[in-house]
């Protein structure tokens, strides 16, 4: 299981890899470098979560329709393929939208819509083969060593990039892009080689519960803690991620760095967060799970004050300082959350839950980063300068999660197990669609 696992991990960190170069690089040249608005990068880069609901229907039509004998591993190719031509084809698009705009926003969606589908059919695939294959017992491993391997591969991936565009030049960054692209192909059928076991018409393979969202909206509207945690993640998630698009172009903006300077910074984020990981495992069992997930979101919450800070004081060492306690913070947040997600579960309705607080993970991604490039263009309107519309957003993120950091202490897992058990509560989940 050992093998299969690193492999997992490989297309689960390939997935990712091609997300590197337009987050943490083309993101810096299409805003700083192009003079392209922040509003429509994001309103690009949003495309993975505004498709994210077609995963159910990809889920579903994969348990019942296996290519030449196999249920995931096509649809993983499928979607690894489609990721890697929409990193491969981003660099060109950028330079057209700044020489043709309409034509360029066209291929734009077009490329980005691409990326987003990959994305989508490749994630829902590698997660649901990741569950098969793992089993109950052996899930927990294999989530942490693709999450593990997954950060590694991202700070390889911004360092490297750092290197092959040390300045803007478009030759030189579409080789970059093209060189993440072949790689994360390379690494992505080197995880799919025998990975699936043919598909078995005659074997057991236990039949998913399926919910509609009428159910899922009672089982949160109902119960007063489940609903509280789900405006939590939202709120968590969408101040976090939404920095995302950011950090590098507000570097260029404040303190003039260099493209290979603001590519490295994707690197030091996850190198804190992959610490992260390492004392957020240290502290489960040991420190009750809401303390640790308190210790992440105030350490992202001063993370971000620090980055404001610099802005105002011009500080590079403050940027830093910054951008470290927000990658650790991070890191122990996502672990500690995570864990709390699954507490405020039933066994009997693991589906339904685990389905609402993912739908509010891409919900706040959605929100996140809309909220990023419209309010950061906005206050860069009202104030004229471009640095005030960063920190904008970066105090707001932080009121975000200030507002969050108050809600966990409302959200209490024995509460919330006794309604989810209450029979009344269950024959309202059960009537929801009727």
């Amino acid at each position: 299981m050992l093998i299969k696992r690193l492999q997992l991990a490989l297309i689960h960190t390939a997935v990712a890899m091609t997300l590197v170069p337009i987050n943490s690089t083309l993101n810096r040249v299409m805003i700083f470098d192009l003079g392209i608005s922040k509003t429509l990068f994001t309103l690009l880069a949003i495309f993975p979560y505004l498709l994210s609901p077609i995963q159910v229907a990809i889920g579903s039509f994969s348990d019942r329709h296996p290519i030449f004998g196999y249920r995931r591993a096509p649809y993983i190719l499928a979607g690894l393929v489609l990721c890697v031509i929409g990193v491969a084809v981003a660099p060109q698009v950028a330079l057209l939208i700044s020489e043709n705009f309409t034509l360029g926003v066209l291929a734009g969606v077009l490329a980005f819509g691409l990326w987003g589908m990959g994305y989508n059919l490749s994630a829902v695939s590698y997660l649901s083969l990741a569950s098969e294959l793992s089993g109950e017992k052996e899930r927990g491993k294999t989530i942490a060593t693709m999450f593990t391997i997954m950060v590694i591969g991202l700070i390889a991936t911004g360092i490297s990039l750092s290197r092959m565009v040390p300045t803007f030049d478009p030759a030189t960054l579409e080789r970059a892009f093209l060189i993440v692209a072949a790689s994360a192909l390379t690494m992505g059928l080197l995880g799919l080689f025998k990975l699936e076991p043919p598909f078995s018409r005659s074997a057991p393979h236990p039949k998913a519960d399926t919910y509609t969202v009428k159910q899922m909206t009672a089982a949160i509207m109902e119960n007063r803690v489940a609903k509280i945690f789900f405006v939590y993640l939202l709120l968590l998630l969408a101040a976090i991620l939404s920095q995302d698009v950011l950090l590098e172009p507000f570097a260029a903006q404040a303190f003039g760095m260099t493209l290979e300077q603001t590519s490295r910074i994707v690197s030091i984020t996850n190198t804190f967060t992959l610490a992260a990981f390492i004392v957020a495992g240290f502290l489960d069992g040991r420190v009750k799970k809401k303390y640790v997930a308190q210790i992440g979101n105030l350490t992202a919450l001063f993370g971000f004050i620090t980055i404001v800070i610099s802005g105002f004081t011009a500080s590079t060492s403050a940027f830093y300082i910054g951008i470290t306690l927000l990658g650790f913070g991070t890191g122990i947040s996502t672990i500690s959350n995570l864990s709390l997600m699954f507490d405020l579960t039933v066994p009997e309705k693991v589906g339904l839950y685990i389905g609402a607080w993912g739908f509010s993970n891409g919900l706040s991604r959605l929100v996140g980063l809309l909220m990023a490039g419209v309010i950061a263009d906005v206050a860069t309107q009202i104030t004229g300068d471009a640095l005030h519309g960063y920190l904008v957003v970066f105090g707001l993120e932080a009121l975000m999660l200030l507002i969050a950091a108050i809600m966990l202490y409302r959200i209490d897992v024995g509460v919330f197990q006794k309604k989810a058990h209450d029979p009344e509560f269950a024959e309202k989940i059960a009537l929801a669609t009727e």
